[in-house]
């Protein structure tokens, strides 16, 4: 290979990637010659810098640009590796992400500890005309340099980066361990009675996943077994909300709370080691706590003032978890539960979903026909029509992809023209795919130097049910509502109008404000003219009944108590580990979780709940300190939806008026402005939370 930049090479860091191409042999051998030229280059530029002692030619042109050109090619090559080892994991693909995530971490801290390039964004920011996007960016620039270590002395600099070479490793290696864990784990069940209460979709994906892993072929009927049972969350979920087998509810629960919590793959040690680390990098940093340090660049600020929120709502939340706990036993006693038996965290998905069906009369596992995925992709998009003016249009094949089930779309302008694209991965693989859903970055908005403005593009990843024999996917109404929150994650990326890659999109908004615009589209699901738009039964074709629509919107209060006061649990509980309070000292994080959960649980958690051990969100993504953040955007997400309700959500003309006030702020001005002032932009104030106490359904009387 003569240059790196020949159609033989992986790593151009441009366009689309081949994503077939990218073999664990090929990337363990061409991904270090890409760090190697970027690392030549990178010392060039700096000795450029360095020679110009007194800094008299420093431009935004000659010092950002480059300094964005290297991280561009870093975030490309490096973003393709960590999308493939979370959509299409193996043993060879993870074992050459960890030995190469040292070197990508070693060169991250050269870009962040040049000394040089320190001194001339300083220098930059006091002598050079800049704009308001340009000071913004380059204030957030200097301070994240300055948390990359770049004003430590020698020795703590090198003991920093050894510290953030161990937490890198330390969280690659808590996330596989959970999927060793969850794959591991597995029942294979035989008799009718332990499937009893198993709707018939799940039943048929029980009977799949055993005939595979028994290797059984032939054809079989999944209503004679074998199931397997296992610890994915589309099967887990179910089991738990449907199976009438106590018993067998009790140990997949117990499973499902103590995963990689023992044996070679338990995260206890791994957890006190990155909470140790995290508190001494902050030390190194100046910051009292890890805390403090992740605060520093949030919407937030200061932990008081996520304490005060958090506490704000957990007070109403725990008094209202506590009725609905009294009310569901009521109900469970009175259908059949023993009064000697006390309610376990293993009851209460199912007699909450038994009491929801009594109550309200929904059942929600018998409204997935109305919800085939290509009817809710189409609503979807119908959907962002008309608020944002624009089209989305299936464009498979016109893009390489890492699975047959993956789509890929076009977003075209109000004129037609392609402004974006976007990656949907939809379905459920546990085999080798990561849990849950997000939306990542494939390509950013950038506009070159010769003027060409390359277009984003978005990977939007989630796990619902596959689709099984003859039938589509038919998506519970928790999955569509998965859907819209990526969407609109992927909406913020792709219908940004700044064209400064370091601000464009998702990139330099604050961490506790980016889920602004994926809680709202969130609130769609429950407009009327949305749903029933979407709702189409797949064989019939019949409009989902208004009658269901209702029960839809009466639940979503339904339980409202316990579910916000699990979310408050982890958010205290994230916030609390991280602060390094006194009260706390002397105590491991599962001591610490314990004495939280006694204002912020209503059952206390058995000896087997080892949560913290599979809380990735915390320990291998960057939700460290930060999960709070999740109610945070709430408020601003709920202001933002009642904007709009208090228009009239029947009235066309001024849903049109509003949604581009708000595709022309929240989602074109991206990190370009500070959060709230973009908020202002479009609300005219500040935020209230009274429309989120409205969502909630919480009564501050209670």
């Amino acid at each position: 290979m003569s240059k790196d930049s020949s159609d033989n090479f992986l790593f151009n860091c441009k366009g689309l990637p081949d994503f077939n191409k990218f073999t664990p042999e090929r990337i363990k051998k061409e991904f270090p010659q890409l760090l190697e030229k970027i690392n030549r280059e990178f010392q060039d530029f700096e000795t450029l810098l360095g020679d110009n002692s007194e800094y008299r030619e420093l431009r935004w042109e000659t010092v950002m640009r480059p300094i964005n050109n290297f991280n561009e090619r870093l975030r490309w090559s490096w973003g393709v590796i960590s999308h493939l080892n979370s959509v299409n994991n193996s043993e060879s693909l993870r074992e050459v992400y960890s030995d190469l995530l040292p070197l990508v971490i070693n060169l991250g801290n050269k870009f962040g500890q040049s000394n040089v390039i320190y001194l001339a964004l300083k220098k930059l920011k006091n002598n050079a005309k800049l704009d308001e996007i340009e000071n913004r960016i380059l204030d957030k620039q200097i301070l994240e340099m300055e948390h990359s270590g770049i004003s430590l002395a020698r020795k703590e600099q090198e003991e920093f980066n050894l510290i953030s070479e161990r937490l890198g490793k330390l969280s690659t290696e808590f996330s596989n361990n959970i999927l060793d864990a969850t794959n591991e784990w597995y029942l294979i069940l035989e008799e009718e009675n332990e499937i009893a209460g198993i709707p018939e979709r799940v039943k048929e994906l029980m009977a799949l996943a055993a005939k595979k892993h028994l290797k059984i072929t032939g054809d079989s009927n999944y209503k004679n077994g074998p199931w397997k049972l296992g610890l994915d969350i589309p099967t887990y979920t179910a089991f738990m909300t449907y199976s009438e087998n106590r018993p067998l509810r009790s140990k997949l629960y117990k499973a499902f709370v103590s995963r990689a919590s023992k044996g070679e793959v338990d995260n206890n040690p791994i957890i006190e080691e990155i909470l140790s680390l995290r508190l001494k990098k902050a030390h190194l940093l100046g910051y009292q706590n890890w805390a403090e340090l992740s605060l520093s660049t949030k919407m937030a600020s200061q932990i008081e003032n996520v304490e005060k929120l958090l506490e704000e709502l957990r007070g109403p939340a725990f008094k209202t978890a506590e009725k609905e706990l009294i009310e569901l036993t009521k109900f469970a006693q009175k259908k059949g539960l023993h009064k000697d038996i006390q309610m376990q965290p293993w009851d209460i998905s199912y007699w909450s979903e038994k009491f929801r069906i009594d109550t309200l009369n929904l059942d929600q596992e018998a409204l997935r026909p109305w919800f085939p995925i290509k009817d809710v992709l189409e609503g979807l998009f119908n959907l962002s029509e008309k608020l944002f003016d624009i089209h989305v249009v299936e464009a498979n094949g016109e893009a390489p992809t890492w699975h047959e089930d993956v789509l890929f779309f076009n977003i075209l302008d109000s004129n037609k023209k392609k402004i974006a694209s976007f990656y949907l991965d939809p379905y459920s693989r546990p085999e080798n795919k990561r849990g849950g859903a997000w939306m990542d970055e494939c390509l950013n908005k950038n506009k070159s130097e010769e003027g060409i403005t390359s277009l984003p593009v978005a990977y939007l990843v989630c796990n619902q049910t596959p689709p099984s024999n003859n039938k589509p996917s038919l998506m519970s109404f928790d999955e569509v509502q998965t859907l819209f929150h990526e969407f609109g994650h992927g909406l913020q990326h792709m219908l940004t109008t700044v064209e400064s890659p370091e601000a464009a999109g998702i990139n330099n908004v604050e961490w506790d404000a980016v889920e602004l615009p994926s809680q709202f589209m969130e609130n769609w699901c429950y407009d009327k003219n949305t749903l029933l738009n979407i709702a189409r039964h797949w064989e019939t074709g019949e409009k989902l009944p208004i009658e269901d629509y209702e029960k839809l919107c009466a639940s979503r209060t339904f339980n409202c108590g316990m579910n916000t006061l699990r979310q408050l649990h982890f958010a205290i509980t994230d916030l609390r580990l991280h602060s390094n309070l006194p009260i706390y000292e002397g105590k491991n994080h599962d001591q610490i979780r314990r004495e939280i959960s006694k204002t912020s649980t209503i059952l206390e958690p058995l000896k087997e709940d080892q949560f913290l051990c599979s809380f990735s969100h915390i320990f291998a993504g960057g939700y460290s300190a930060g999960y709070y953040s999740y109610k945070w955007a709430e408020v601003l997400s709920a202001d933002a939806f009642a904007m709009f309700e208090e228009a009239g959500l029947d009235n066309y003309e001024k849903m049109k008026v509003i949604g581009k006030k708000f595709k022309e702020t929240v989602l074109s001005l991206g990190g370009s402005l500070n959060p709230l002032e973009i908020f202002m932009l479009f609300r005219g104030r500040e935020p209230r939370t009274d429309s989120l106490i409205r969502q909630l359904g919480l009564s501050t009387n209670c």
